[in-house]
């Protein structure tokens, strides 16, 4: 198993925002971690990237407890993390935010097919070659996601840590960045957990699915299962 994620208790002061939680991710999965707003998913992703401390539980990654690992330990254990606000570096260009995302300042195997760099990037995200010398600032919101997946790639992950890719996008670019991730994993091999809100994309993409109810996992199973369960969507996802 890539990613085993063990019985995490998270804490913000006294509030326990994730009791227990556990999931796992084999390589090559796409996982969704699906469920209404305020459930933990995003906390759950932050704590196994290590900018969130467990109480208790365990991180474990290719056999190695990586618990409390603060983030750079965590990315060069071979995470990415892609958070919802993006981070971007608006003054500088789409060329130098990617270059910040390799580990060490360097690339170490540069004509290595599976190691990613500028131009497998701009392979993959044309438009971030027609915009190299842009500016991040002028970018558009799908745009700027684009740039965020394509910085982490840059530190060659072998995990992703994905958080709501899609949210606030225009239509066309809901799907250009849903079939970026689909390339990312089916055809470059990067396992990924998903947290998206939009359902349809998600379980377009998955491969399984963990539902969050309050601070815990409420239901796990394949794309198939959920569709056919009306009741646990009802329960889980529904307003």
């Amino acid at each position: 198993m890539l990613l085993e994620v063990k019985d995490l208790n998270t804490f913000y002061g006294e509030s326990h925002v994730l009791q227990g939680l556990s999931l796992n991710v084999a390589q090559g999965e796409l996982v969704a971690l699906l469920g209404r707003n305020g459930m933990g998913k995003s906390t759950t992703l932050k704590t196994i990237m290590g900018l969130v401390k467990s109480k208790s539980g365990h991180v474990i990654f290719e056999g190695t407890d990586i618990t409390g690992f603060p983030p750079y330990k965590a990315a060069q254990a071979g995470i990415g993390y892609v958070p919802e606000e993006r981070r971007i570096f608006p003054e500088l260009s789409v060329y130098d935010n990617l270059l910040l995302g390799i580990k060490g300042g360097k690339i170490k195997n540069p004509n290595d097919p599976n190691v990613w760099t500028i131009d497998r990037i701009y392979s993959h995200f044309p438009k971030l070659k027609e915009r190299c010398n842009q500016q991040g600032r002028f970018l558009s919101g799908g745009e700027q996601q684009m740039l965020a997946i394509g910085r982490s790639l840059m530190g060659n992950p072998r995990l992703l840590l994905v958080d709501e890719p899609t949210e606030g996008l225009a239509p066309i670019m809901v799907q250009e960045v849903r079939n970026v991730l689909e390339e990312i994993n089916k055809k470059a091999g990067v396992s990924i957990l998903l947290v998206e809100h939009n359902l349809k994309v998600a379980l377009s993409l998955a491969h399984r699915v963990y539902l969050m109810g309050k601070a815990h996992i409420g239901y796990q199973g394949s794309v198939e299962e959920l569709r056919n369960n009306q009741d646990v969507r009802a329960k889980y996802l529904e307003v």
